[in-house]
């Protein structure tokens, strides 16, 4: 009998040790223990306490007892026989319960029992340290197998202080780690900050980042983003981040002027050099001696004009228009575009090696709608603004400002200031409410402008890792009843051949929407299918 419960033991052992190892969930363990204990060696009751931070002992896991019963088991170190076990660290065996007057029932789980009940219970250490009770209730019993339960508790224990070292050890580190994330987070957050510059979400402290990495270089840098993104802003922080802060800050817009204008505006001119040059002038890269040239619409300037550039980002020499003394000059040169350079390049509307001149630090701003948590911060900045010039004091509803955090901006930071001011201008009262707005009232003409920016001759503003796979030629032979409904569509007078969009959208409604379908008949696989409806935006009808 007695090697037949040996055998249970060591079983049940063996058995603990694997529940206590499948997860860091300790009261999922402990419970999972219990249960094992219950079922195994038929205790009654079960549970396990530990020392909480206040230093009282709470029940944390328990078999047989209902959830109100294991709030109510608490107990001051040695308060009743189980704070006593945890300021002694000694087993104890009561042989009767109802005959024990340091026996509390604090849990109130022993009600009027058929038989006499016993209690075991065995202290839980961590080293030399008790931070815990293993308690049980069994049967009475006066053969004396207590001895042997008691030193079999005091094996399964051991296992679970263990395990509690083992889950606050992680508790700790994980906690540990926590606080040194928000530490670091909020040290970025004050390092990683731009005078002028708004942005609190992940995409800008990336750009915020790479900007202080880049500044104290010399290294030409190109801003690339959507209009409105904020590149001005970036590129005169680049500046006062820099060793050139004290030095002069030269900007010009390369879109505003014709190229004759352009040259004489970088370069400069001489007296005479043609009609109305009355005196000497020195052009922005002069002015910018020492200091940063930034060259906004890179992408704008013509071919001729590009070749003339380049040589003076090269050598850092030119000479003025009719003159011919050649300068040289000491400039840190930020330019910036919200066109995409790759694509012309491969169809030659920009020299590759001016390209690959000034494409040597990019840092890529992200559009408003991607980093949507900039807008609330971005609002009441331009509101404090707009209150501050006028002498008002207007605030937005909580439903205005979802509203507009739902927008999609496709002017970006610029078009979000505009709507602010335009909202403070005509409303009336000092609230800006939903119904203040004009997207509410049908009024907000750039939501027409929702796919700005995403044409193909936008800039990508996440460097393309691979290119997407080639769409296969859509047949042509369509229909002729198709083309014809197409030629008497809202513009008769408009006769143009059917477009790719068009055969993708004939092939769905040919197959009842069914995109396999419709791939097989265009002779495409399904991948391919699928990237063309999303590169032609069209919406799957589901019939």
């Amino acid at each position: 009998m007695a090697q037949d419960t040996s055998s249970v033991q060591l079983v049940t052992i063996y058995e603990i040790s694997k529940i206590l190892g499948s997860s860091l969930d300790l009261h999922k363990t402990l419970r999972g223990v219990l249960n094992l204990l219950s079922s195994h060696l038929h205790m009654q009751r079960s549970m396990v306490s530990l020392v909480e931070e206040d230093g009282e002992l709470q029940v944390v896991a328990a078999v047989g007892l209902s959830a109100e019963e294991i709030k109510r088991g608490r107990f001051l170190i040695g308060e009743g026989v189980t704070g006593r076990i945890l300021q002694s660290g000694m087993p104890a065996v009561i042989p009767n319960v109802s005959k024990e007057p340091l026996f509390l029932n604090r849990t109130g789980s022993r009600k009027v029992e058929a038989g006499e009940v016993a209690f075991i219970g065995v202290p839980i250490k961590v080293g030399r340290r008790c931070i815990g009770v293993l308690g049980m209730d069994r049967e009475a019993d006066r053969s004396g197998r207590f001895q042997g339960d008691v030193r079999f508790l005091s094996m399964v224990a051991n296992l679970i202080g263990q395990s509690v070292r083992l889950h606050q050890n992680v508790a700790a580190e994980r906690e540990q780690l926590m606080q040194e994330k928000f530490r670091l987070q909020k040290e970025l957050q004050g390092k990683f900050s731009l005078d002028n510059v708004i942005g609190v979400s992940k995409r800008m402290q990336q750009v915020f980042a790479d900007v202080h990495q880049a500044a104290p270089g010399k290294a030409t840098i190109l801003l690339r983003g959507e209009s409105g993104t904020g590149k001005e802003a970036i590129a005169r922080a680049i500046h006062f981040l820099s060793p050139r802060k004290d030095g002069p800050f030269i900007k010009l817009n390369c879109a505003a002027l014709p190229e004759s204008l352009l040259e004489s505006e970088l370069f400069g001119h001489e007296k005479g050099a043609f009609t109305g040059a009355t005196s000497d002038r020195k052009g922005r890269f002069e002015q910018a001696n020492g200091g940063t040239l930034f060259l906004d619409e890179i992408g704008d300037i013509s071919p001729a004009f590009q070749a003339k550039l380049l040589r003076v980002l090269q050598e850092r020499e030119f000479e003025r228009v009719g003159g011919n003394r050649t300068i040289r000059v000491d400039v840190r040169m930020v330019t910036a575009t919200n066109r995409n350079l790759e694509e012309m390049v491969s169809k030659g509307e920009f020299r590759a090696d001016l390209y690959f001149r000034i494409n040597v630090v990019s840092i890529f701003l992200p559009p408003l709608r991607e980093r949507r948590d900039d807008i609330p911060p971005l609002l009441k900045h331009f509101l404090d603004k707009y209150n501050s010039e006028n002498k008002r004091n207007f605030t937005v509803s909580p439903e205005a400002m979802q509203t507009m955090c739902r927008c999609n901006w496709p002017g970006n930071v610029r078009e979000l200031e505009n709507c602010v001011e335009r909202m403070a201008t005509m409303t009336r009262g000092n609230l800006i409410r939903q119904s203040d707005m004009l997207c509410e009232k049908g009024l907000c003409f750039s939501s027409t402008l929702k796919d700005y920016g995403k044409d193909h001759r936008s800039i990508p503003l996440v460097p393309q890792r691979q290119s997407a796979p080639e769409m296969p030629t859509i047949p042509e032979d369509l229909p002729e009843s198709y083309q014809e409904a197409e030629s008497t569509s809202e513009h008769p007078e408009v006769h143009q051949p059917v477009s790719e969009r068009d055969r993708l959208i004939w092939a769905m409604e040919k197959c009842g929407w069914v995109q396999a379908k419709a791939a097989r008949l265009l002779n495409l696989t399904p991948r391919q299918m699928g990237y063309a409806l999303k590169k032609f935006n069209i919406e799957i009808k589901q019939l």
